[in-house]
Protein backbone atom coordinates (compact mmCIF):
# COMPACT_ATOMS: atom_id res chain seq x y z
CA UNK A 1 0.00 0.00 0.00
CA UNK A 2 2.87 2.34 0.80
CA UNK A 3 4.07 2.11 -2.52
CA UNK A 4 1.13 2.56 -4.39
CA UNK A 5 -0.06 5.72 -2.73
CA UNK A 6 3.89 6.98 -2.77
CA UNK A 7 3.86 7.21 -6.79
CA UNK A 8 1.34 10.32 -7.21
CA UNK A 9 3.24 11.77 -3.99
CA UNK A 10 7.06 11.22 -5.17
CA UNK A 11 5.95 12.68 -8.54
CA UNK A 12 4.92 15.82 -6.51
CA UNK A 13 8.29 15.45 -4.60
CA UNK A 14 10.41 15.36 -7.76
CA UNK A 15 8.55 18.35 -9.51
CA UNK A 16 8.90 20.37 -6.40
CA UNK A 17 12.98 19.00 -5.43
CA UNK A 18 13.56 20.12 -9.39
CA UNK A 19 11.68 23.36 -9.71
CA UNK A 20 14.19 24.13 -6.13
CA UNK A 21 17.13 23.25 -7.85
CA UNK A 22 16.64 25.40 -10.87
CA UNK A 23 15.18 28.51 -8.98
CA UNK A 24 18.04 28.51 -6.87
CA UNK A 25 20.85 28.31 -9.39
CA UNK A 26 20.86 31.61 -10.81
CA UNK A 27 20.10 32.84 -7.01
CA UNK A 28 23.26 31.40 -6.11
CA UNK A 29 25.56 33.14 -9.28
CA UNK A 30 23.79 36.41 -8.32
CA UNK A 31 24.73 36.07 -4.61
CA UNK A 32 28.50 35.03 -5.29
CA UNK A 33 29.15 37.08 -8.04
CA UNK A 34 27.70 40.37 -6.69
CA UNK A 35 27.25 39.85 -2.76
CA UNK A 36 30.38 37.17 -2.26
CA UNK A 37 31.06 33.92 0.07
CA UNK A 38 28.36 34.97 2.97
CA UNK A 39 25.27 35.18 0.36
CA UNK A 40 26.22 32.60 -1.77
CA UNK A 41 26.32 30.34 1.25
CA UNK A 42 23.02 31.70 2.84
CA UNK A 43 21.53 30.68 -0.51
CA UNK A 44 22.80 27.14 -0.16
CA UNK A 45 21.61 26.79 3.20
CA UNK A 46 17.33 27.83 2.38
CA UNK A 47 18.11 25.82 -0.82
CA UNK A 48 18.65 22.67 1.63
CA UNK A 49 16.10 24.32 4.28
CA UNK A 50 13.30 24.13 1.01
CA UNK A 51 14.40 20.69 0.19
CA UNK A 52 14.35 19.23 3.35
CA UNK A 53 10.74 20.88 3.52
CA UNK A 54 9.74 18.72 0.63
CA UNK A 55 10.51 15.88 2.66
CA UNK A 56 7.57 16.42 4.89
CA UNK A 57 5.30 16.04 1.55
CA UNK A 58 6.67 12.18 1.82
CA UNK A 59 5.96 12.37 5.35
CA UNK A 60 9.58 12.77 6.69
CA UNK A 61 10.34 14.28 9.85
CA UNK A 62 13.96 14.57 11.50
CA UNK A 63 15.41 14.60 14.48
CA UNK A 64 18.55 16.39 15.40
CA UNK A 65 20.49 15.37 18.67
CA UNK A 66 24.02 16.48 20.16
CA UNK A 67 24.65 19.18 18.58
CA UNK A 68 25.73 21.07 21.33
CA UNK A 69 28.91 18.93 20.93
CA UNK A 70 30.28 20.67 18.02
CA UNK A 71 33.16 22.73 19.07
CA UNK A 72 32.87 26.58 17.96
CA UNK A 73 35.92 28.74 16.47
CA UNK A 74 37.95 25.49 15.40
CA UNK A 75 38.24 23.57 12.33
CA UNK A 76 35.68 20.64 11.96
CA UNK A 77 35.97 16.95 10.30
CA UNK A 78 32.83 15.48 10.03
CA UNK A 79 32.87 11.95 9.61
CA UNK A 80 29.77 9.80 8.83
CA UNK A 81 27.76 6.67 7.49
CA UNK A 82 26.42 7.45 4.21
CA UNK A 83 23.14 5.97 3.01
CA UNK A 84 21.58 8.20 1.06
CA UNK A 85 22.09 11.94 -0.86
CA UNK A 86 19.72 13.03 1.75
CA UNK A 87 22.56 13.31 4.06
CA UNK A 88 24.17 16.07 2.13
CA UNK A 89 20.95 17.94 2.52
CA UNK A 90 21.02 16.97 6.10
CA UNK A 91 24.41 18.19 7.17
CA UNK A 92 24.55 21.63 5.11
CA UNK A 93 21.03 22.57 7.09
CA UNK A 94 21.69 21.32 10.52
CA UNK A 95 25.13 22.20 10.74
CA UNK A 96 25.20 25.34 8.39
CA UNK A 97 26.71 27.39 11.67
CA UNK A 98 29.98 25.78 10.60
CA UNK A 99 30.23 25.45 7.29
CA UNK A 100 30.07 22.20 5.95
CA UNK A 101 32.59 21.25 2.75
CA UNK A 102 32.51 17.94 1.22
CA UNK A 103 34.38 15.61 -0.64
CA UNK A 104 32.06 14.38 -3.44
CA UNK A 105 32.52 12.10 -6.87
CA UNK A 106 33.31 14.17 -9.68
CA UNK A 107 30.32 13.18 -11.69
CA UNK A 108 27.85 15.12 -9.40
CA UNK A 109 30.06 18.31 -10.15
CA UNK A 110 28.15 18.91 -13.78
CA UNK A 111 24.81 18.64 -15.09
CA UNK A 112 22.84 18.94 -11.92
CA UNK A 113 21.10 22.63 -11.31
CA UNK A 114 22.95 24.29 -8.02
CA UNK A 115 24.10 21.29 -6.79
CA UNK A 116 27.04 21.36 -9.45
CA UNK A 117 27.55 24.89 -8.83
CA UNK A 118 27.65 24.80 -5.25
CA UNK A 119 30.05 21.76 -5.66
CA UNK A 120 32.27 23.96 -7.99
CA UNK A 121 32.20 27.00 -6.30
CA UNK A 122 31.19 27.01 -2.57
CA UNK A 123 34.41 25.23 -1.60
CA UNK A 124 34.24 21.68 -1.47
CA UNK A 125 35.95 19.42 -3.72
CA UNK A 126 35.56 16.73 -6.59
CA UNK A 127 37.62 13.70 -6.56
CA UNK A 128 37.90 10.73 -9.35
CA UNK A 129 37.17 7.56 -7.55
CA UNK A 130 39.01 5.91 -10.93
CA UNK A 131 41.87 8.32 -10.57
CA UNK A 132 43.00 7.35 -6.46
CA UNK A 133 46.69 9.98 -7.17
CA UNK A 134 43.99 12.55 -8.17
CA UNK A 135 42.07 12.61 -4.66
CA UNK A 136 44.97 12.82 -2.19
CA UNK A 137 45.94 16.15 -3.08
CA UNK A 138 42.43 17.64 -3.71
CA UNK A 139 41.70 16.40 -0.08
CA UNK A 140 44.71 17.42 1.50
CA UNK A 141 43.66 20.86 -0.25
CA UNK A 142 40.54 20.72 2.20
CA UNK A 143 41.80 20.25 4.99
CA UNK A 144 44.26 22.87 4.41
CA UNK A 145 40.99 24.99 3.26
CA UNK A 146 39.10 24.50 7.08
CA UNK A 147 42.45 24.95 8.55
CA UNK A 148 42.88 28.27 7.15
CA UNK A 149 38.96 29.01 7.46
CA UNK A 150 37.67 27.34 10.49
CA UNK A 151 35.07 25.72 8.39
CA UNK A 152 34.19 22.21 8.41
CA UNK A 153 35.04 19.59 6.18
CA UNK A 154 32.53 16.38 5.64
CA UNK A 155 33.95 12.45 4.61
CA UNK A 156 32.01 9.76 4.36
CA UNK A 157 34.58 7.19 5.00
CA UNK A 158 32.60 4.03 3.96
CA UNK A 159 34.02 5.61 0.64
CA UNK A 160 29.66 4.85 -1.29
CA UNK A 161 26.28 4.71 -0.11
CA UNK A 162 24.66 1.72 1.93
CA UNK A 163 21.62 0.59 0.11
CA UNK A 164 20.10 -1.47 3.04
CA UNK A 165 21.48 0.75 6.01
CA UNK A 166 23.80 -1.60 7.00
CA UNK A 167 27.28 0.63 7.89
CA UNK A 168 30.59 -0.61 5.42
CA UNK A 169 34.09 -0.95 5.90
CA UNK A 170 35.68 2.44 6.92
CA UNK A 171 38.05 3.59 4.63
CA UNK A 172 40.90 5.32 6.66
CA UNK A 173 43.07 7.69 3.96
CA UNK A 174 40.83 10.40 3.38
CA UNK A 175 40.46 11.06 7.22
CA UNK A 176 44.02 10.91 8.14
CA UNK A 177 44.78 13.33 5.17
CA UNK A 178 42.31 15.72 6.45
CA UNK A 179 44.13 15.33 9.85
CA UNK A 180 47.18 15.61 8.60
CA UNK A 181 46.16 19.21 6.86
CA UNK A 182 44.31 20.16 9.67
CA UNK A 183 45.83 19.61 13.11
CA UNK A 184 44.00 22.12 15.01
CA UNK A 185 40.85 20.30 13.99
CA UNK A 186 38.25 18.29 15.54
CA UNK A 187 36.89 14.82 14.33
CA UNK A 188 33.32 15.13 14.66
CA UNK A 189 31.45 11.51 14.60
CA UNK A 190 27.76 11.42 13.19
CA UNK A 191 25.43 8.87 12.54
CA UNK A 192 22.30 9.29 10.76
CA UNK A 193 19.71 6.80 10.48
CA UNK A 194 16.89 5.70 8.35
CA UNK A 195 17.62 8.42 5.32
CA UNK A 196 18.19 4.85 2.58
CA UNK A 197 14.69 4.17 3.18
CA UNK A 198 13.71 7.46 1.89
CA UNK A 199 15.44 5.31 -1.37
CA UNK A 200 14.47 1.83 -0.59
CA UNK A 201 12.41 1.29 -3.56
CA UNK A 202 15.04 2.34 -6.10
CA UNK A 203 15.16 6.03 -7.44
CA UNK A 204 11.31 5.73 -8.20
CA UNK A 205 9.07 5.87 -6.69
CA UNK A 206 10.28 7.17 -2.60
CA UNK A 207 9.80 5.59 0.79
CA UNK A 208 7.33 6.83 2.80
CA UNK A 209 6.76 8.64 6.52
CA UNK A 210 10.70 8.05 7.54
CA UNK A 211 11.90 9.17 10.78
CA UNK A 212 15.48 10.57 9.76
CA UNK A 213 17.82 10.84 12.95
CA UNK A 214 20.91 13.51 13.07
CA UNK A 215 23.56 11.92 15.56
CA UNK A 216 26.26 14.19 16.40
CA UNK A 217 28.98 11.98 19.04
CA UNK A 218 31.75 13.51 21.14
CA UNK A 219 34.73 15.43 19.58
CA UNK A 220 37.70 14.06 19.46
CA UNK A 221 40.71 16.36 19.08
CA UNK A 222 43.14 15.35 16.28
CA UNK A 223 46.15 16.56 17.81
CA UNK A 224 45.63 14.70 21.04
CA UNK A 225 44.92 11.24 19.89
CA UNK A 226 47.36 9.06 17.91
CA UNK A 227 45.07 8.84 14.31
CA UNK A 228 45.14 4.72 14.77
CA UNK A 229 42.85 5.11 17.57
CA UNK A 230 41.24 8.54 16.60
CA UNK A 231 40.13 6.32 13.81
CA UNK A 232 39.19 3.32 15.45
CA UNK A 233 37.19 5.57 18.26
CA UNK A 234 35.15 7.58 15.12
CA UNK A 235 34.30 4.54 13.43
CA UNK A 236 32.77 2.77 17.05
CA UNK A 237 30.60 6.32 17.69
CA UNK A 238 29.36 6.14 14.13
CA UNK A 239 29.07 2.35 14.08
CA UNK A 240 27.55 2.32 17.33
CA UNK A 241 24.76 4.48 16.53
CA UNK A 242 22.89 2.86 13.44
CA UNK A 243 19.89 1.28 14.37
Amino acid sequence: MEKIISYPLSAIAYVLFMLTLIIFHPIQWICLNVLGYQAHKKSVDYLNFCLLRIGHLLGNTYEVKGRENIPQDAPIIFASNHQSLYDIILFVWFCRRWHPKFVSKIELAKGIPSVSYNLRHGGSVVIDRKDPKQSLPVIRSLGEYIEKHKRSAVIFPEGTRSKNGKPKEFAAMGLKILCKAAPSAYVVPVTINNSWKIVKYGFFPLGLGNRLTFTVHNPIKVSEVPFDELFAQTEQAVVNGIQ
